[in-house]
């Protein structure tokens, strides 16, 4: 886990000053939940690291809406297929994408997004587990935002703190894909009941694992019932074009 975002109590009494969450009681939930952060002061000072990343995220957003982008935060666990799912939707061809790359090391996911002809900018977290707003702050002066219609920021491989920290994005993308089995929905519900979209992915999977798609809708739905789900198979090209259409979809409906 991260250094400062109250996964620690070392991270937490660090004074760090990039992480955040979305809203004050989510973030205060997050505090809550862990039983080593009872002493006032250790909460005090994260509350306060929360406070600034939630004022950057709203100049995050603010920069999207001026340049008329569309922004989504994908993520989810390692191996879902988020960077796959991308290179679908940038070789369809009808929007104009740029890609802004959380993960703690390399820049295989970045040059993976170029290979396939759209921009995109990589940063790389050491041993920070998530994103958060100042990072993908500096990353929109790195990317031509004003020419995109969709930014999306490709969040760090993980089920836990992504879930809780606003980026400035439009829209939450949770992928979950079939070989990580429907369990993951129950075991980490902060990350599910933050979706705005939940994409079920690797669907060409389901003959070969135990994975009940009509129970894992069920336990979406009743974690997050205004969560949209979608069901993709970066080899059927059908559900690739819903995806496609949902965004455009959402773009439209920005204006």
């Amino acid at each position: 886990m991260c250094k400062d975002c109250g996964c620690t109590i070392a991270g937490a009494n660090s004074g760090h000053h990039h992480h955040g969450e979305e809203g004050h009681h989510h973030h205060h939930d997050h505090l809550h939940q862990n039983p080593q952060l009872n002493d006032k002061k250790t909460i005090a000072v994260i509350t306060k690291i929360l406070d600034e990343n939630d004022r950057q995220a709203a100049g995050n957003r603010e920069h999207f809406d001026e340049a008329g982008v569309l922004a989504v935060n994908l993520m989810s666990s390692p191996g879902s297929g988020k960077t796959s799912l991308l290179e679908k939707t940038i070789e369809e061809g009808s929007l104009k994408i740029a890609v802004i790359e959380g993960d703690l090391e390399t820049n295989r996911d970045a040059d993976r997004i170029k290979a396939k002809g759209a921009a995109a900018y990589q940063i790389t977290t050491g041993t920070a587990c998530h994103l958060d707003a100042h990072m993908v702050h500096h990353a929109l002066h790195e990317l031509p935002i004003n020419d995109m219609d969709v930014v999306f920021i490709e969040n760090v491989g993980n089920l836990v703190c992504p879930a809780s920290y606003d980026l400035g994005a439009h829209l939450n993308v949770v992928l979950l894909s079939i070989p990580e089995g429907a369990d993951k929905i129950q075991k980490y519900p902060v990350m599910f009941r933050a979706a705005d979209l939940i994409v079920f992915t690797k669907c060409d999977l389901l003959p070969y694992f135990d994975f009940d798609m009509t129970q894992a809708k069920e336990d979406a739905r009743r974690l997050n019932p205004k969560a949209d789900i979608l069901e993709v198979s970066t080899k059927d090209e059908a559900s690739i074009q819903k995806w496609i259409n949902y965004l455009k979809f959402k773009k439209e409906l920005r204006g």
